[in-house]
């Protein structure tokens, strides 16, 4: 079995999930309502549900025969907490790389008219 940080980012892999997670950040949804913009079967995109639901980024619920969707947002912060751990690491390598960058290119007062031999 996956540890769930991998079953998220898997998940997170397909552009489809990922639409579908964007849609259901702004309310729940039927999973009619979800398939609606995409050219694909109910079947397919059911199946994007389920490996969504099974990573825990949805829940789904039932309301008589509709299916509603709802977005879950603990397996995202613990994405992103991990993430985070590497922007700040990223961002300081990046700082000591403009730093180095910098001091290389400044003029040097010393022999900036330096003749070519002939």
């Amino acid at each position: 079995m996956a540890d769930p940080l991998s079953t998220t980012f898997s998940a997170l892999a397909d552009p489809t999930r990922r639409e579908i997670l964007q849609r259901l950040s702004s309310g729940d949804a039927t999973v009619g309502e979800l398939a609606e913009p995409f050219a694909m079967s109910l079947p397919a995109i059911s199946k994007h549900l389920t490996v969504l639901e099974r990573a825990g980024l949805i829940t789904k619920s039932r309301d008589g025969q509709r299916r509603h969707c709802r977005i879950s947002v603990a397996p995202l912060q613990d994405a992103t907490s991990w993430l985070e751990l590497y922007r700040k690491h990223w961002e300081s390598q990046l700082d000591s790389l403009g730093d180095y960058l910098a001091s290389i290119h400044r003029p040097s007062t010393e022999g900036d008219h330096e003749e070519t031999p002939s």
